[in-house]
């Protein structure tokens, strides 16, 4: 860090995904970084705001005051411990702003905690989380391709220890030799909301129309692909494999 008085803007790293973890070796992305030309500016600079509304969920801001005035430490003395000004603790514990990982580390160690401290037993017990629909991000099902097999939004990413994964999917006009098949342990259940979208698997393949579903062993290779020129529109939901 070359300015102790500056955070470094929070960085994410996201793995390709196919409704859930898949066989295929991973690609990163970062929020503010292009990954695909239909992806609109608008859509990249939510994506900031978005990351900081999931984090305010740990409430980071208030375990630090909490560690502070537990040890009866000032903010200037604290910043002379950790290189940060006052103002800019004072910020952090209010949750104007996000500490990187490097700046959370440091405080830990000041505090004698692990980093655990401030992710782990937050306030609320109970899991229960709302995601709003202007809080979501579409992303494509592979963030380096320039014409995906679908786009994605999760549908509960603010959910800790889910035992379901639910998206709401796009699949645009495709071919069949344009997709790929992936596979990946677990269930998956797919309803179609509007549109038409074909699904192969087994070497076969199936049509379905709006309010049809399908239920199926995803670790079964599979694709899917809309055929028509409005994009088919449908909810999808994974589950881990059974114990």
């Amino acid at each position: 860090m070359t300015d102790t008085n500056t955070i470094e803007a929070f960085k994410l790293d996201k793995t390709s995904v196919q409704f859930s973890e898949t066989k295929t070796e991973p690609d990163l992305f970062t929020p503010g970084e292009e990954t695909s030309s239909s992806v609109d500016n608008a859509a990249r600079e939510s994506g900031d705001a978005t990351v900081r509304r999931a984090l305010s969920s740990y409430e980071i801001g208030a375990k630090l005051r909490s560690l502070r005035l537990k040890k009866k430490i000032a903010l200037v003395d604290l910043g002379k411990h950790t290189g940060l000004s006052a103002s800019m603790l004072s910020q952090l514990e209010n949750g104007k702003l996000v500490p990187t990982l490097p700046t959370l580390a440091r405080i830990a160690m000041v505090f004698d905690v692990g980093l655990d401290h401030f992710f782990g037993d937050r306030r609320r017990t109970k899991l229960f989380s709302i995601v709003r629909a202007q809080d979501r991000m579409k992303f494509p099902d592979r963030p380096t391709s320039t014409k995906p097999d679908f786009w994605f939004e999760s549908l509960a990413y603010s959910a800790q220890d889910k035992s379901l994964q639910a998206y709401l999917a796009e699949f645009p006009e495709r071919n069949g030799s344009e997709v790929r098949e992936h596979s990946h342990e677990g269930a998956e259940f797919l309803h179609v909301m509007g549109g038409t979208v074909a699904i192969r698997y087994q070497d076969e393949e199936f049509v379905l129309r709006q309010g049809d579903s399908v239920y199926f062993d995803a670790s079964e290779p599979h694709s899917y692909r809309g055929l028509a020129a409005e994009p088919c529109k449908a909810l999808v939901i994974t589950t881990p494999p059974r114990p």
